[in-house]
């Protein structure tokens, strides 16, 4: 499965502040056997987020997008409206797992906002900005992801 990681983050892509959620996320991809093939940092900005997601999922560069970052309540946090705005479809189950499967252990959990949708033949899939938090999130789904993309590509639900 192709792989593209964005960090959403101000600090981040302003040199401010070092990456940490995207290479974690992309090591535990490596090691789900998944083929990260892009990573690419953005600041919090509604439109640019949006745009580079209708890029990405548009020119069918990768089976999957996973963001990092923008996904709780603070004023800066916009990654679920802009992935929303990017959308064809949303798939609420995926986030809705992820908030039960990881707020058992982490109640903050629930504070997420963090979403899924498809856009053309891609899943979108928000992690939050923690390494720790973002690995956790993406292993709470990991195993419904491979079906979710071959579905995409007309595969059957059997």
């Amino acid at each position: 499965m192709r792989v593209v990681i964005i960090t959403v983050s101000d600090t981040a892509a302003r040199g401010e502040r070092e990456d940490k959620s995207g290479p974690a996320v992309e090591k535990r991809c490596r090691e789900l056997g998944w083929n990260p093939v892009a990573k690419k940092i953005v600041a919090d900005d509604l439109h640019a987020i949006r745009d580079l997601l209708i890029q990405l999922a548009d020119s069918a560069a990768a089976d999957l997008i996973l963001t990092t970052g923008g996904t709780g309540i603070g004023p800066r946090d916009i990654t679920p409206e802009a992935t929303s705005a990017a959308a064809d479809k949303l798939l609420p189950g995926f986030g809705e797992r992820i908030r039960a499967v990881t707020g058992q252990n982490f109640p903050r959990a629930y504070l997420s906002r963090a979403i899924a949708a498809v856009r053309a033949r891609t899943i979108i899939l928000n992690l939050p900005g923690s390494p720790k938090g973002a690995v956790e999130c993406l292993d709470a789904v990991a195993d419904l992801l491979p079906h979710a993309t071959e579905v995409l590509k007309g595969a059957r639900h059997d």
